[in-house]
């Protein structure tokens, strides 16, 4: 399309390497406390695989539709536009809720994907999530004063909804050029957070 880049789906060199779940286990069971929360962005192809391996050894194991409400379009129209990504969740007895309503209970959420101003363009993340989106997550997830922890932080989004509900967050991420935008995110975020509580 005029205006617009190239598009297809190797996203990054990262995204070639297929993830195995059953190598995940071990550390997702030591790190999560008593009460926390598991999510995982997927794809349909994946879904099953993290079922196999994770379902046994959690008390309960759903999942989330995240409705992107502007795909890529489909110039052509011969298919269904890929407008959904499914989120994995697990969790055992005595875990933490903050739903306030059933509406908030369904597995459904809808937003837009990451766009300007809030999408980096560089470094650009490939799948950059919008902050809206991971604060949903967060806040019916825990508590203020919890910590986050993302192990695939990309360019520090999860970080960001963290700093904004008043969450603890711990990132890893292994590629440097996206950890040095992260670290430059956050300063950024917070003094506009700081200009903002002054100006209250």
């Amino acid at each position: 399309m005029p205006g617009r880049s190239a598009l297809n789906n190797d996203l990054a060199d990262w995204d070639k390497l297929e993830i195995e779940p059953k190598n995940l286990l071990d550390n997702f069971k030591r790190i999560i406390k008593p009460k926390g929360n598991i999510f995982i962005f997927t794809t349909y192809n994946q879904i099953g695989k993290w079922h196999e391996v994770f379902d046994p050894e959690f008390d309960t194991f759903q999942f989330m539709v995240w409705h992107k409400t502007n795909p890529t379009p489909k110039i052509y129209k011969n298919g269904f536009l890929n407008s959904c990504e499914l989120i994995v969740c697990m969790w055992n007895k005595g875990h933490q809720w903050n739903f306030s309503n059933q509406k908030e209970m369904h597995n459904f959420i809808q937003t837009p994907i990451c766009m300007q101003p809030e999408r980096l363009s560089n470094p650009k993340h490939p799948a950059q999530k919008p902050v809206k989106l991971l604060e949903h997550i967060i806040k019916i997830a825990s508590n203020e004063g919890d910590t986050i922890l993302d192990p695939f932080m990309g360019v520090g989004s999860t970080g960001i909804a963290s700093y904004n509900l008043n969450r603890n967050f711990i990132g890893i991420e292994l590629e440097k050029e996206y950890f040095d935008a992260t670290c430059k995110r956050f300063k950024n975020h917070e003094c506009k957070m700081k200009e903002y509580a002054m100006s209250n």
